[in-house]
């Protein structure tokens, strides 16, 4: 699943503006976008697992209305195109923190053997955000050499790149009973919804 898949193709297409046009004017793009993900949930006390799988979407919903909500790249200059990547990189790195801090809290599912799934989000969170951290510095060290910010620009892609084929419910649908309580959670339900 990748329910803010219009994003990242947004944003993608303005990170390669940038590699293409650095240097060159161009008009700033706003990527902000509101998905209407924050919404309180009601889970009956009854139904743990549903407790559990709504959690889990609100933590990895963190990630996706930080997506939404991204900086624009402005590919006017490099020196403009390095800062506002690493605006951008800054903002991911810290929904990835967010993202990261709700699964780890939220521990184990209260399904026997169930919690590979969630663990496996979780390592592939960290390691993106290693990626994209170290994208974020090299962008910053390298600020105002047009060659060198165009290879550090494409290293930032591949790491949105990453993002948009992450699958944010496999620590749901791995599991049978989680993937049925994923569809009893109203904070799963509104990741499912298409980007407004």
């Amino acid at each position: 699943m990748r329910p803010r898949s219009t994003v990242l193709a947004a944003l993608t297409t303005t990170i390669t503006i940038g590699l293409a046009g650095c240097g060159q004017q161009a008009a700033t793009q706003s990527l902000a976008r509101d998905q209407g993900l924050s919404v309180t949930t009601v889970v009956p006390q009854a139904d743990p697992a549903a407790r559990w799988a709504d959690a889990y979407c609100g933590a990895v919903g963190g990630l996706v209305r930080t997506l939404a909500s991204l900086p624009a790249v402005d590919p006017s200059t490099p020196q403009q195109a390095s800062r506002t990547s690493s605006e951008l990189l800054s903002s991911v790195v810290g929904g990835l923190d967010r993202s990261l801090a709700g699964l780890t809290a939220l521990g184990a599912p209260p399904v026997p053997a169930a919690d590979g799934g969630r663990e496996d989000v979780i390592g592939q969170f960290t390691e993106i955000r290693t990626q994209a951290e170290n994208a974020r510095q090299r962008i910053d060290a390298v600020r105002g050499d047009a060659a060198a910010t165009k290879e550090a620009l494409g290293e930032a892609r591949a790491t949105l790149d990453r993002i948009d084929a992450l699958d944010y419910l496999k620590g749901l649908k791995d599991v049978p009973a989680l993937e049925a309580a994923q569809q009893r959670a109203p904070g799963c339900r509104q990741l499912d919804e298409p980007p407004r």
